[in-house]
């Protein structure tokens, strides 16, 4: 079976909150093969359902090609520490534009498991950045949220001339 063809910027879907999960069955499971297979086909470190169109509070992260992918359900930040890193964000919907973000350097959060069972977990450096990202995605905070009106409007006008140099 093919991956889902991902929603592409500027799609409302991207900055629209995600519905918690709240039934553990077979349907979860299989959105979140979903999920895993389109973050594979993107090679991307972190992928939400929305990003395949589906509203659910589901994120999968791998940090590495190597590593099996991993998936939260309802992930939330429990958290967040003080201190701030800066890091090179950019997101599978709105490809070939990359900006730097500042975020909270380590963060714990709180999540479920495809059965339902509840975890709590601590990441810092570039991976508290990538769940960070993700879990923004599931707020419906859309990645260049994150940056300065100047720095959007330049992303924005960056992304529109690579669109127009793509377009037939």
């Amino acid at each position: 079976m093919s991956a889902r063809a991902l929603v592409l910027f500027p799609d409302p879907c991207l900055s629209c909150p995600a519905s918690p999960v709240d039934s553990f069955g077979p349907d979860l499971k299989v959105l979140a093969d979903d999920v895993r297979d389109a973050l594979r086909t993107a090679s991307a470190l972190g992928l939400t359902a929305p990003h395949i169109g589906v509203p659910a509070r589901v994120m999968v992260i791998r940090m590495s090609p190597d590593q099996e992918p991993r998936a939260y359900v309802n992930p939330t930040i429990l958290w967040a520490s003080s201190d701030l890193a800066t890091h090179e964000e950019g997101s599978v919907s709105m490809p070939g534009v990359r900006e730097r973000i500042t975020r909270p350097a380590r963060v714990r959060f709180g999540y479920s498991d495809l059965d339902g069972s509840a975890h709590e977990e601590e990441a810092d450096g570039f991976q508290a950045a990538v769940i960070q990202h993700e879990i923004d995605q599931l707020d419906g905070v859309f990645w260049i949220d994150r940056l300065s009106r100047l720095k959007r409007d330049r992303l924005l006008k960056r992304f529109g001339k690579l669109k127009s140099a793509a377009a037939p």
